[in-house]
């Protein structure tokens, strides 16, 4: 038989460049990330001059694991001569261009990652208890053995029910950059979404309006364009307790909780919005009204240009008529096609989703793990880069049976759940 690795991963999105960063380190782990990409490229369809992430820089793909690692961000920076420049810019908040750079020469380090290898088939081998991969390249068709396996394919981009995805009038904001010289030339532009990506589309094309002269229109079911939450209270919910309060409420109750919580990991950065106020601001005293911005409003059927939307408030339907239209409106977990032999050694809720454990396994053996597809179980913290260490050293616990890094469990001034104590000071004054 093959050579056996202790983990696999499939899938190399930031989430799963953090784990191959953290375990190559790991003597005694032998692992494999395979990506069918032949170079990793985070977003490049939306990587726009000036956008930044919006979590600070120690949450790049090591830091909070290890900040002594040597695929740390200020290392990178350090060996690419920029520390100083970044030192003095004093901002936290690292350019998205710069992330995805920091990223790729992170990846170019490390021996574990094979890149253009796409996993065709996968099953779990229940007399050697291994799981078994089917990996295709350019070269040949070969079969992997593992005893971990981590699934880091990540989200797809989602279309709602009202559009087609293969409408040439329409495309997706993570293509936006690859499409913008035809979007900029016609007539008229929708976009459509309210979050970050949908908020940078928008300025960005608000800032060209003078020079193409297209009617731009923005438009969000939300009833309001509403800012990230950024306060240091709100930022304790991404804590290892709010983590755990989340994951041990009842299904209906995490469902109702996510609907609220929009504006903690779905919301527009309050600097951004400000900019997209200043620039509307200018442009109508220089006469320029070609822009619209309308809430409540979801989209609910495309007939060639013309969109038909329906206001919640006012129980109505309206239709704009648009040459081009931006669908800024996220993205949905896929399963993806390789894992359909493995589909009854997974455990599922009676909705569909992964039936997601504590430590990030969805099989009864805890050897099968999932990166970025437990909001529903996890809570809003699931896509945010910043909580990347943190899960990542749970997993490799679970596999390792100890702790390679140490795993926060108490590090909020809050107590989310219901207080089971009477602190001494108020034993006191009672």
């Amino acid at each position: 038989m093959n050579k056996v690795y202790d983990l696999i991963a499939v899938g190399l999105g930031p989430f799963n460049l953090s784990l191959a960063c953290l375990a190559e380190p790991i003597e005694t782990l032998d692992s494999l990330f395979l990506e069918q990409r032949d170079e990793f490229n985070w977003h490049p369809g939306l990587m726009l001059d000036g956008v930044t992430l919006q979590t600070p820089f120690m949450s790049d793909l090591v830091t909070l694991a290890d900040p002594t690692n040597p695929y740390s961000f200020l290392n990178y920076a350090k060996q690419q001569g920029k520390l100083y420049q970044f030192y003095i810019r004093e901002s936290f908040f690292l350019l998205r261009e710069q992330y995805n750079q920091y990223c790729q020469w992170a990846a170019s380090q490390l021996s574990n990652i094979q890149f253009g290898h796409k996993v065709i088939h996968s099953q779990f081998d229940q007399t050697k208890q291994l799981y078994v991969l089917t990996v295709e390249s350019a070269k040949q068709t070969k079969t992997l053995y593992c005893r971990h396996l981590v699934l880091g394919t990540g989200p797809s981009p989602y279309y709602p029910p009202a559009v087609q995805a293969e409408d040439t009038q329409l495309c997706h904001a993570t293509e936006y950059l690859y499409k913008r010289d035809e979007l900029v030339n016609s007539k008229s532009i929708t976009v459509i979404g309210s979050g970050q990506s949908a908020a940078e589309v928008f300025y960005d094309l608000l800032c060209d309006i003078k020079q193409h002269n297209y009617q731009l229109n923005w438009v969000t079911r939300a009833p309001r364009f509403f800012p990230l939450e950024y306060t240091k209270l709100t930022l304790e919910m991404t804590s290892p307790e709010y983590v755990d309060y989340f994951y041990n409420l009842e299904q209906t109750t995490k469902q109702e909780l996510l609907a609220k919580q929009r504006n903690l990991y779905k919301g527009i950065n309050s600097e951004l919005i400000n900019q997209i106020y200043d620039q509307l601001y200018q442009l109508d005293i220089q006469g320029v009204n070609r822009a619209r911005l309308l809430t409540n409003s979801e989209l609910i059927k495309k007939q060639g240009n013309k969109l038909v939307f329906r206001h919640s408030e006012q129980q109505a339907e309206f239709s704009l008529h648009s040459n081009q239209v931006i669908m800024a409106t996220g993205f949905s977990y896929q399963l993806p096609d390789f894992l359909s032999g493995l589909m009854s050694e997974i455990n599922w809720l009676d909705n569909g989703c992964f039936a997601v454990e504590r430590n990030y396994s969805i099989d009864n053996l805890q050897r099968l793990f999932v990166q970025n597809a437990e909001l529903h179980s996890h809570g809003f913290v699931t896509p945010d880069l910043g909580m990347a260490c943190y899960r990542n050293s749970h997993i490799l616990r679970s596999i390792l049976g100890y702790a390679p890094y140490p795993v926060e469990t108490q590090i909020a001034f809050q107590e989310f759940g219901l207080p089971d104590v009477v602190n001494e000071k108020q034993k006191q004054i009672a």
